[in-house]
């Protein structure tokens, strides 16, 4: 069924305006280069677009030519503002950034966990008008007769927990801090300008590695977040999953082997995250007699596995492990030969050591999509923990306070991984190997500590996504978070490996390439969409 020409106009000004913040100031030549459409229907849409503030001339083309130049037109960014918000039990992350994505001002505000619920709340919101204030003050004069130029359009909030699908509003949960809940309402009152959304931090992780990231080339892919806790966001054929209690990803809940209870419904503690989480990862490290990082959270977490890395790194010995199957051992890759790194942001009783390691490539970006515009008549187009240690966790667990922190000496013990892979992979043949609490394999000459705590850390790792894995078959996981990024293609060389011979399902495991950055990114991309959604519309919708 042809296009209505209202829907058509609407449909290749959006287009337009997507080519223009993809590519960069272009001609009305290129558009109508890259759209398909009639020179007559490009310049129509220049003429609206101009008309309405969302482009304007920015330069010429054809220096080298003789004639006129062609104008370069480009999206006019200060045309509105947005804000992404990273929440975290001990603060929060504020940065603004124009229509294109550019960050203008940002700002880091701790808030003390004895701050009441209305003092923490007026933090935050202090915090998002300063910066806004801060952004507006570095915009381009104001274009005359465009309203709500350079004020702030769309704020995006990243925060643990779980969001309702029915209101889109952070539910109650036990652990995290009663301000985060009050937060969004207040910054509507406050903003009644703007539109605020809610998202659960994780989740807003996926997107943004997804868009940005170490799974750009990935339709369906799992990020497993490891950080001050754990969780997992799941995007099978493009979309991102919820689930119907917004919950899915819980993976700090997943009872596994190797802890010395079940997480209960109000508490992760012996859960997945008993294994893995941040003061998992630290109490491991010192048992391994690795040096200990000043706090056992996040960064602290993220400290200890990036100094086992180099320390291996150093010694050249690409965490060697005895193989006693058919394969021979491989070296993993060493920093640098995957993904880069950029900065960021359990007691072991008698676990037996893993077997061979593997490296782990990284993806490149695939090839971009492209759309054709649709001249009216012709038919339409497509388009786009908590703090203490006694309370218990919730949901999404990203960056911080993602549930209750496991506490040294609490029972989380290393679990081994077979050691060969069956010809041919299935259920009914037995362990090669003693479960939990058998004999591990004698450690190699002159092993390192840093080493052996790279191993038992990818076992345990393992575990857990092998249960994601066995559900979804993913193809690929990621590991985020801050300590996902620090072990880089080290340690998801080594939970690869594991994978394979754990399940007969292919799985490639990444690290993740934005790490603790990667909440802010997404809540500041999920701002951008939705304030281009209503921008991007036909000039009689915009109010310009």
């Amino acid at each position: 069924m042809p296009a209505s020409p209202s829907t058509a106009r609407a449909l290749n000004d959006r287009l337009a305006l997507r080519l223009l913040q993809q590519e960069g100031p272009l001609t009305a030549g290129q558009l109508k280069q890259l759209t398909g459409l009639s020179r007559p229907t490009v310049a129509d849409l220049v003429d609206r677009l101009t008309a309405s503030g969302l482009i304007t001339v920015v330069g010429e083309s054809g220096e080298q030519r003789r004639g006129p130049n062609a104008r370069l037109y480009g999206i006019v960014a200060d045309r509105a503002h947005l804000a992404a918000l990273d929440v975290r039990t001990e603060g929060v992350f504020v940065l603004v950034s124009d229509l294109l994505g550019r960050v203008l001002a940002e700002a880091s505000v701790p808030i003390g966990p004895d701050a009441g619920t209305g003092p923490a709340v007026e933090q935050a919101v202090a915090a998002v008008e300063s910066v806004a204030k801060e952004a507006a003050a570095m915009a381009a004069p104001p274009r005359e007769g465009v309203r709500g130029w350079g004020t702030l359009h769309t704020v995006g909030i990243g925060a643990p927990g779980l969001i309702d699908p029915a209101t889109g509003d952070l539910r109650d949960s036990a652990g995290l801090p009663a301000w985060h809940r009050s937060l969004a309402v207040t910054l509507q009152d406050r903003l009644p300008g703007a539109r605020v959304t809610v998202e659960n931090e994780t989740n807003l992780a996926a997107l943004a590695e997804q868009r940005e990231g170490a799974a750009r080339d990935r339709d369906t892919f799992v990020l497993l977040w490891l950080g001050h806790g754990v969780g997992a966001a799941v995007v099978l054929d493009g979309t991102l999953r919820r689930g119907a209690s917004g919950g899915t990803g819980e993976i700090g809940f997943l009872p596994v082997p190797g802890t010395a209870a079940l997480p209960s419904a109000t508490d992760c503690t012996g859960g997945f995250h008993s294994l893995t989480g941040a003061a998992a990862v630290t109490s491991l490290a010192a048992e391994c007699g690795l040096p200990a990082p000043a706090t056992p959270d996040g960064p602290g977490a993220a400290e200890a596995v990036r100094g086992a890395v180099a320390e291996v790194e150093k010694a050249g010995e690409g965490v060697p492990v005895p193989v006693t199957g058919p394969r021979a051992a491989v070296p993993v890759a060493r920093p640098g030969e995957g993904e880069v790194n950029r900065p960021g942001g359990t007691d072991v009783t008698a676990g037996a050591e893993p077997d061979a390691a593997t490296a782990s490539a990284s993806g490149e970006a695939g090839p971009a999509a492209r759309a054709s515009g649709v001249d009216p008549g012709r038919g339409s187009a497509s388009e786009s923990e908590s703090e203490s240690a006694s309370e218990s966790g919730s949901a999404g667990t990203g960056p911080v306070a993602r549930g209750t922190v496991a506490r040294p000496g609490s029972g989380a013990a290393s679990v081994p991984a077979a050691a060969a892979a069956p010809a041919r992979p299935g259920c009914g043949a037995p362990p090669p190997q003693a479960g939990l609490g058998g004999a591990p394999p004698a450690a190699l000459p002159g092993d390192l500590p840093a080493a052996r705590f790279l191993r038992i850390l990818a076992d345990r790792i393992a575990v857990g996504a092998a249960s994601v894995v066995a559900v979804l078959d993913p193809g690929c996981v990621v590991l985020g978070g801050e300590v996902g990024q620090a072990g880089g293609a080290v340690l998801a060389g080594l939970v690869e490996e594991r994978l394979r011979r754990m399940s007969p399902l292919v799985t490639e495991v990444r690290a993740s390439s934005l790490g603790g950055t990667a909440v802010l990114r997404g809540a500041l991309l999920t701002a951008r969409d939705r304030a281009q959604d209503e921008l991007f519309a036909p000039p009689d919708r915009m109010g310009g």
